[in-house]
């Protein structure tokens, strides 16, 4: 009697992520230890010049994480007590908690068919309170810029960017995380560029902002050693940052994966009417997309979401399928409904570099047959 395989393919293969690379990763490892380089060293300096030079911003800093970096923009921005920051719900509670902690009032608005903050909804949000916007560039894609800056010069509002997905992203040639006031980028490990832990960097090309901000991840102290300032400790660790300085070097090819990939999943269920995919790589002439992940929108969503879990397929739904005006404990109340609606359709398939062709095409296959193509 014959049995048959079930096939698995994980939302995100953690431990490939080490394996692809094991032997560079752990002499790089031993390099550093060897060397008792373990806090601020000549590896993070080299990652930042490198970060910022890929990205043509003037000054880079390693942080232990997006979630801190955004902290520290804002603070550096003077947002506190009293303002209010615009922010569109389809995001991690991670950008709305660094507005709450300053004490300053997250707004959340509506996003757009892209999944991206609505410029509409963010100019129908201003009030006179309103201190910055903060889009999140999400899923590897950059939100409207110019509309939003239009709206910031038009109300002298800051922009602050949640650009924890999109590094290496672009708008109009521009790089995301490079448009406004500062940004904040994630290296998650499941980011386009991971490290194995956490990880994250701020963006600026102001010289007073990059002063701030550099006083801010470390205890509040300055070059000479002196506390000027009350503040926390985010600093990027230096093992981190030495394996992220080996990974960008072969960035651009993991970024052009990521886009066959789109490709691939565009061929493969474009097709299909009961789906919505994203804006493939080659539709926008506007924008770069790097695809850090493939949110779809889908008719009978669980079930389609149950039926690839039978299969062996993983499948995620951002942030735990809530917006973050949905969480009623935050009291972010805003009445959103086609954020609402979205939340009932969308899906993430997998998009990853362990991923081979032959995977996409059996995930498409899979989703075609549980809509009966």
């Amino acid at each position: 009697m014959s049995t048959t395989t079930l096939r698995k393919i994980p939302f995100f293969d953690y431990p490939a992520l080490f394996a692809a690379d094991e032997a560079e990763l752990v002499e790089i490892f031993k390099d550093v230890g060897r060397r008792g380089a373990f806090i601020m060293q000549r590896d993070l300096e080299e990652f930042e010049q490198s970060a910022a030079e890929y990205v043509g911003a003037k000054y880079a800093l390693g942080v232990g994480n997006a979630t801190d970096g955004l902290l520290l923009c804002m603070r550096a921005a003077g947002i506190g007590p009293g303002d209010e920051v615009i922010f569109a719900s389809h995001t991690m509670v991670a950008t709305a908690a660094p507005i709450h902690f300053l004490g300053a009032t997250p707004v959340a608005v509506e996003c757009g068919a892209d999944h991206l903050i609505d410029p509409a909804s963010v100019a129908a949000a201003v009030t006179p309170r309103t201190k910055a916007i903060v889009p999140t560039q999400l899923n590897g894609r950059t939100a409207d810029m110019e509309a939003l800056q239009a709206i910031a010069d038009e109300y002298d509002l800051l922009i602050i960017e949640d650009a924890a997905q999109a590094f290496g992203a672009r708008y109009k040639g521009r790089a995301a995380g490079t448009f406004g006031h500062s940004s904040a980028i994630s290296f998650y490990p499941a980011k386009t560029l991971g490290c194995l832990g956490d990880g994250g960097l701020v963006l600026t090309s102001d010289d007073e902002t990059y002063r701030l901000m550099k006083l801010f991840r470390d205890h509040g102290r300055d070059e000479s050693g002196d506390v000027v300032t009350w503040c926390l400790n985010s600093r990027l660790d230096n093992l981190q940052a030495a394996f992220l300085n080996f990974k960008l070097k072969t960035y651009d090819q993991a970024i052009e994966r990521r886009r066959q990939i789109a490709r691939l999943y565009q061929q493969e269920l474009g097709d299909l009417t009961e789906l919505t995919l994203p804006v493939g790589p080659d539709e926008d002439p506007d924008r770069f997309d790097i695809f850090q992940n493939y949110e779809i929108e889908a008719e009978r969503r669980d079930g389609l979401k149950a039926h690839l879990a039978e299969q062996g397929i993983g499948t995620l739904i951002q942030w735990g399928g809530k917006a973050v005006h949905q969480f009623p404990e935050l009291g972010v109340s805003a009445t959103l409904p086609y954020t609402d609606a979205l939340f009932q359709k969308m899906l993430m398939l997998p998009l990853n570099l362990a991923l081979s062709d032959d995977d996409v095409r059996h995930i498409s296959q899979q989703v075609r047959g549980f809509y009966g193509k």
